[in-house]
């Protein structure tokens, strides 16, 4: 008999973790699972830590180069064999019932997708700070369906909202499969959020639970460091070519709230372009990036009640996890070398 979900869990250096991580997915109340973890070719044993479990539900894999995390996460959806796909970060973990929960919520909406709220927890912390939900500033407190449009205009980058990219939601396996979608490679650190939206084009019934029982560790060295410039710009190229590969009408409203999303992101794109100039200590390029994006003054205006939190934070309350909170924008984890 097909396990009813694959937990599907892609490592990349994580050995001090990963064994947190499968406990939590082997101890749930639902046992018809099947765990497939996928080592991105890591270099601190965390492929060994994962076979040192004695559980036949568990499948470990190792690639023989490193893929990044698309590839990992895509060779992982192809192992697997449930009927429906579950994600988890080799760093975070699972509340007990969460399976047995959110797949209830699946049958009785047949849903397509359904995700949890995130306990949203510090390295070395024993209990969670917040969740996704609260921080949003949203009241949710019944099950909601999730449409495109509400989606993208909850996930503005830098701004509050859901910002549901980051949830890690329970996929009908066949959909997947119907429809052709896997994680796309070239995407480095919103893969979740596109893979969603691939989803809710498609036609997938998306629900959110607002009851959290997923755990997102935030540690030092876990998020994608890369530029902000080469993320951002990333971004938009991302949202400019998912309307134009859909045939997506300027004028309906899910465009509307991508090209808001794009004008967002361009104006953080122009700041970020003199932050990182000024940071390399290229003084005259930084001053070409002034002028060329004069926006860079107003939004710094806007930043400086949020930066010198931070400061004080970490600089006078000794907080070293300041600059890993969930900001109000996308913030992943890291699944290959930087």
């Amino acid at each position: 008999m097909n396990p009813e979900i694959s937990v599907i869990i892609p490592a990349y250096n994580t050995a001090a973790y990963i064994s947190k991580t499968i406990k939590s997915v082997l101890g749930q109340t639902l046992h018809n699972i099947e765990v497939i973890v996928v080592d991105d070719a890591s270099t601190d044993g965390t492929a060994e830590v994962a076979r040192s479990f004695k559980d036949e539900r568990l499948k470990v894999f190792v690639n023989p180069q490193n893929l990044g995390a698309g590839g990992t996460r895509n060779r992982a959806l192809r192992e697997a064999t449930g009927k429906w796909i579950a994600v988890l970060d080799s760093d975070d973990w699972y509340a007990p019932k969460r399976l047995e929960k959110l797949l209830q919520v699946a049958e009785s909406k047949n849903a397509d997708m359904v995700a949890d709220d995130l306990f949203l927890i510090r390295d070395g912390e024993d209990a969670p700070w917040s969740t996704l939900i609260n921080e949003s500033g949203d009241v949710i407190d019944t099950i909601k369906q999730i449409d495109p449009v509400f989606f993208v205009e909850t996930d503005v980058y830098g701004q509050q909202g859901l910002h549901l990219g980051l949830s890690k939601p329970l996929f009908r396996r066949d959909f997947l499969l119907q429809h052709h979608i896997e994680y796309d490679p070239s995407i480095k650190v919103t893969q979740d959020f596109w893979l969603v939206m691939e989803c809710l084009i498609k036609g997938a019934s998306f629900f959110l639970v607002p009851e959290p029982y997923y755990f997102y560790r935030s540690r030092t060295g876990s998020l994608v460091y890369s530029p902000k410039v080469n993320r951002i710009e990333q971004d938009c190229q991302a949202i400019e070519a998912f309307l134009k590969q859909n045939g997506i009408d300027k004028q309906t409203s899910l465009a509307r709230a991508f090209l808001k999303n794009l004008a967002v992101l361009n104006k953080n794109l122009a700041y970020y372009r003199v932050v990182e100039s000024l940071k390399q200590r290229k003084w005259q390029r930084s001053l070409r990036e002034m002028v060329r994006n004069p926006y860079f003054f107003v939004h710094l205006l806007s930043q400086i009640p949020s930066i010198l939190n931070r400061r004080v934070q970490r600089y006078i309350y000794g907080n070293k996890a300041a600059y890993e909170m969930i900001p109000r924008s996308h913030q992943q984890k890291r699944l290959s070398p930087p």
